[in-house]
């Protein structure tokens, strides 16, 4: 029959068709897929055994080919509704993956993915391919966010996000200052980065992070090991990173949670979070799974005074700032 063809014109739009309807469908799984595990991590702890190597190397490759759809598919992908900017060590993993439990909320690709710190560089459709495709949100009435710790310290990220992202809401999470402080430290010492004890990595501070800050906003394309790492002392200082952000957003578009809160009233910082995001009320939820929890050795008790005495003036002025007592140490 003419125009019936296999090369006819009529078949190439039916088989184009037929193909952008298969690889909506399977978008559609693999995010509700990815969404139904992020639910169950919300809910728990995951209990489930590791799988084989063989096993472990298929999920690998699929993964990867995951990835490659998300690229071809990038243009058709939203952005992110909302991000978590940290702080480090403060509770952001135990908070996102919370939220991520939300019948509302989509998980992104990736829960960290570093795009305005690191990788801005790579562009708009490079961020898109980490999050769900638009009409699935639609379809679901749903958001989906990001939760990258390094963006509340860094200087040049809250221009980035307010360039591509002007209407984003924004969360943070503070923890205590003085435990933050040696949280961080503890995470930089089990993953091989910090060989000094932390009195002499405190001590240590000022010269290693001597001009970071100014080439971090001179310059796109930096990257600094010192400020990402071993910032343990500058990072407690919430209010100068918070005014940052407040420098290019609306004071209602950002949320300023208290770690403590969120581990010992987890209902509550859960419910203030849905409610800032314009989620339903989620009054069904009653686990909450703290992530990221470690032991390790106490501080020393002169340099848990000292940091307390350090901190005491900045964290007055942010509860000046905030309108209400953090009743943290040395506040």
């Amino acid at each position: 029959m003419a125009g019936h063809g296999l090369g006819s014109p009529g078949t190439s739009v039916r088989v184009s068709k037929a193909l952008e309807m298969l690889t909506e469908v399977a978008a559609l799984r693999a995010d509700r897929g990815r969404a139904e595990y992020r639910a169950q991590m919300a809910a728990g702890p995951h209990t489930t055994a590791p799988p084989p190597p063989a096993q472990e190397r298929a999920r690998g490759a699929g993964e990867r080919a995951h990835m490659r759809f998300r690229t071809i598919t990038r243009n058709a992908r939203a952005l992110p509704d909302f991000l978590l900017i940290g702080g480090q060590r403060c509770g952001s993993t135990s908070l996102y993956t919370t939220l991520c439990g939300h019948p509302q909320v989509l998980a992104g690709a990736h829960k960290e993915p570093h795009f305005f710190d690191n990788n801005h560089l790579r562009g708009e459709d490079f961020y898109r391919r980490l999050f769900p495709l638009r009409a699935y949100l639609r379809a679901r009435r749903a958001i989906t966010g990001e939760a990258t710790t390094h963006y509340l310290s860094h200087p040049a990220v809250p221009g980035r996000v307010a360039a591509m992202l002007p209407d984003v809401r924004l969360i943070a999470i503070l923890r205590d200052p003085v435990e933050r402080a040696y949280s961080h430290y503890q995470l930089a010492r089990r993953n091989g980065r910090e060989p000094l004890s932390f009195e002499q990595a405190l001590a240590a501070e000022p010269e290693r992070l001597a001009g970071e800050e100014a080439r971090l906003l001179s310059d796109p394309a930096y990257r600094s090991e010192a400020y990402g790492v071993q910032s343990y002392r500058t990072r407690g200082l919430y209010l100068e990173q918070l005014e940052r952000w407040w420098a290019r957003f609306p004071p209602e578009q950002l949320l300023v949670l208290r770690s403590e809160d969120m581990f010992e009233r987890p209902g509550d910082a859960y419910a203030q979070a849905v409610a800032f995001l314009g989620l339903r009320p989620d009054t069904a939820r009653t686990a909450f799974a703290a992530r990221n929890q470690v032991v390790y050795s106490s501080m020393l008790p002169e340099t848990r005074a000292e940091l307390a005495a350090f901190y005491a003036e900045p964290n007055s002025r942010l509860e000046q700032r905030l309108g209400r007592s953090m009743g943290w140490q040395g506040a």
